[in-house]
C-alpha cells in the first residue's frame, strides 16, 4: 500500500520527467531559433554561438531576457559596468570574482548590512570617498581584518557612552 506522500512524490517525479522530455533544452537552441529581439541583443556572439557550451548559451540568453526588461537608464548603467569590467586585467577580474564568491557565502542579514554600508559610502561626497579609499589602501590586510564592523563597535562601547 502506497502512502499519499509516496504517491505525490511519484507524480511529481513523473511530471518533472515529462516536462524535461517535452521541452527542448534552451541551451541547445540554434542561432536561427532565437527570437529576433534576442538575436539583435546577442548579435556580437552570432559567429561563435555554435561553439559555446550549453551553460554559456543559457547565461547569454538569460542576460538577453534581463536586458529586454531593463529601462534605458538601467541599460546605460549596465553598459558602463561592462566597460569597467572589460578594462580590468585578468588578475583584477579574478579578485572581483573571489570577493563576489565570499559575499555570496555571507548570511543574508550580513549581505544586507554590506549593501547598506556600500550605499552609505556611495552617498558620501566624492572627496570623503576618496579620503576613505586612501586610508583603506594604506592599511595592510591584517589591519583591515581587525577593523570591527559597526555592530561590533556598538557592543564594545561602554553603556555610558551610548
Amino acid at each position: 500500500m502506497k502512502t499519499t506522500k509516496g504517491r505525490c512524490w511519484s507524480w511529481g517525479c513523473m511530471a518533472l520527467l515529462a516536462l524535461m522530455l517535452s521541452v527542448p533544452a534552451l541551451a541547445d537552441t540554434d542561432w536561427s531559433d532565437l527570437p529576433e529581439e534576442q538575436q539583435a541583443i546577442l548579435a556580437p556572439f552570432e559567429q561563435q554561438w555554435s561553439e559555446f557550451s550549453a551553460e554559456r548559451r543559457e547565461r547569454l540568453m538569460g542576460a538577453a531576457e534581463r536586458w529586454q526588461g531593463m529601462t534605458a537608464e538601467e541599460r546605460e548603467q549596465a553598459r558602463e559596468r561592462l566597460g569597467r569590467w572589460q578594462e580590468l586585467d585578468p588578475q583584477e577580474r579574478d579578485a572581483v570574482r573571489e570577493r563576489y564568491r565570499r559575499f555570496q557565502e555571507l548570511p543574508p542579514e550580513r549581505q544586507e548590512r554590506v549593501r547598506e554600508r556600500f550605499q552609505q559610502f556611495r552617498d558620501l561626497p566624492a572627496d570623503q570617498r576618496r579620503e576613505l579609499r586612501q586610508r583603506w589602501e594604506r592599511l595592510g590586510p591584517e589591519q583591515r581584518e581587525r577593523i570591527p564592523d559597526l555592530e561590533q563597535r556598538q557592543r564594545m562601547q561602554p553603556l555610558r557612552d551610548r
